[in-house]
């Protein structure tokens, strides 16, 4: 674990300084720090050093690990960077016309709509981001005529003074221009094949809208957007007062495709394979292997996260989800643990610019690792809790919230006074408002045209569910100091953050491991 933490690090380390830096310095720093604890290394191994050489070989060993994996985190970072085409460059700031292809469903806001298009002209090929009016509608998949003012997504800075690299933000998705004030003609007939991957996306976009549009059959708005919100995903329809609130209780990540929104579906998932496999035992005399509800459990998983969108931000929620799915189902947070760190590790090779420029991707990192780590400790604290479901979603709740405070205040300074216990209550209902949201998802795409009062009745429980989780957001935001903007700090004090509350987990995990009774209470709890 420990071999793998110093790879894993450096690497992540390598990534980020290059991510701040120009040029190959950061990569040849590494290979000379290395370079210099080699030759300590190999310096202390002389005979008339061994007797004392014992921690320091460990000690020289994983230092030369961390160098050598930040200069290839370095190396990494630099080789994923890439010119703008030319062609393109030659038109910043024209009013310009191209053909086109959808690439990814369109992030359609209250008057806009934000669609990712990518393009060939003049033999060169790149992605852009159009801004357009949310009619016509276009959708993945769609070849299209685009024209807009072309320009380049800059950095910008908040209220606060927290400056955000959007032109990074897109560029992690192969973004590389913006097509300001843009309008579209959806072509008639298309000119070429689309490809394949485009052809899947447009697949689970069409399964998507689907749901969503049987969900709005069910439920008037803003309760509709937050049930599609809750199950796949998007903000939209909610509304800025609305938005505002959740954000002020600390409950915005509920109407997100979050870690936990995807554990709950995984749960789901494996608890029917689980079931439907004990009654085929039960009724055929055959054993089923448990790890084939797992995988079966696994591949329903990626099914719905295609059906939310198929993004990295899903993906990566996926993983991390399915991660602390299998901690607290097998209680082995050592095992978890090394996955989370394989995870973090193959992420950053596919595409380094997650590390610093995806505000998503560290929030679910830490808090992943929270759930890993911290919840069982955590419930060891409520054991005099008798309700095993209370406790263990109190717990949760917290871990997740105390893991990715220090990160969230750093990168948004909201600091949500409430956000603890409105956390934990809402952990309480977002299960049956998933489950709700389904029921209501599907009785539309079923009934709403043959049967519309059968639709409505199937969408009570759902609308009873987001009241709930509405009328939470909305108290929570209204009482007094419920949040607090703080001003921009260093990020040196994210680190000593996340160091004091690794020490603390590490003594507390030490202490569960060898008092007798606490020992008792994690076994009880996991």
């Amino acid at each position: 674990m420990t071999s793998l933490v110093a790879v894993v690090g450096g690497f992540a380390g390598g990534v980020f300084v290059r991510s701040l830096t120009e040029g190959n310095a950061a990569a040849v720093f590494f290979v000379l720090a290395a370079g210099i604890f080699g030759a300590f290394y190999f310096f202390k191994r002389h005979p008339q050093h061994q007797k004392s050489f014992g921690a320091g070989q460990v000690f020289y060993t994983l230092a030369i690990a961390v160098c050598l994996s930040a200069s290839l985190g370095a190396t990494r970072s630099a080789l994923s960077e890439s010119p703008l085409p030319e062609h393109f460059i030659a038109e910043l700031g024209e009013r310009v016309q191209y053909g086109a292809v959808v690439v990814a469903d369109p992030d359609v806001r209250d008057s806009t709509q934000r669609v990712q298009v990518e393009v060939t002209d003049g033999g060169a090929t790149t992605r852009m981001l159009a801004v357009a009016p949310r009619h016509p509608s276009v959708a993945a998949g769609d070849r299209v005529f685009v024209s807009g003012t072309l320009s380049l997504p800059e950095a910008f800075a908040d209220d606060n003074g927290r400056i955000f690299r959007y032109d990074k933000y897109l560029e992690r998705d192969g973004v590389r221009f913006m097509l300001d004030f843009a309008y579209f003609r959806v072509e008639d007939a298309p000119a070429a094949p689309v490809p394949l991957e485009i052809r899947i996306l447009t697949g689970f976009a069409r399964a998507k809208h689907a749901f969503t549009d049987g969900v709005d059959a069910a439920l008037p708005e803003p309760y509709s957007s937050l049930g599609s919100g809750i199950v796949i995903g998007g903000k939209s329809g909610l509304g800025s007062d609305l938005k505002d609130a959740f954000t002020r209780s600390g409950l915005v990540h509920i109407v997100v495709l979050s870690g936990h929104n995807v554990m709950i579906v995984a749960s789901w998932a494996i608890a029917i394979f689980i079931a439907l496999f004990a009654w085929v035992e039960r009724t055929f005399k055959r054993r089923v292997s448990k790890y084939m509800s797992i995988s079966l459990g696994a591949l329903a998983l990626i099914l719905f996260v295609g059906i939310a969108g198929l993004s990295a931000t899903a993906i990566r929620a996926a993983l991390m989800a399915l991660i602390a799915l299998y901690a607290r189902a097998t209680g082995r947070s050592y095992a978890a643990g090394r996955a989370l760190l394989v995870v973090i590790l193959l992420m950053l090779i596919y595409n380094p610019l997650y590390l610093v420029f995806d505000p998503g991707f560290g929030l679910s990192v830490v808090a992943t690792a929270g759930l890993i780590w911290l919840a069982p400790i955590i419930e060891t604290w409520l054991i005099r809790i008798k309700s095993e479901l209370i406790r263990s979603v109190t717990a949760t709740a917290l871990a997740a919230q105390i893991a990715v405070l220090p990160l969230l205040l750093y990168q948004t300074g909201n600091l949500s006074l409430v956000a603890i216990p409105a956390n934990v209550l809402a952990a309480l209902v977002v299960p049956f408002a998933m489950a709700f949201a389904y029921l209501a998802g599907f009785g539309g795409m079923l009934f709403a045209t043959v049967a519309p009062l059968l639709t409505l009745t199937l969408g009570i429980p759902a609308y009873l569910a987001a009241s709930a989780l509405i009328y939470l957001a909305e108290a929570s935001a209204a009482l007094p100091f419920s949040s607090v903007i703080l001003p921009a700090f260093p990020f040196a004090l994210v680190v000593l953050a996340y160091a004091a509350l690794i020490y603390f987990t590490a003594a507390w995990s030490k202490r569960l491991s060898t008092t007798p009774q606490l020992r008792f209470a994690k076994k009880a709890s996991t």
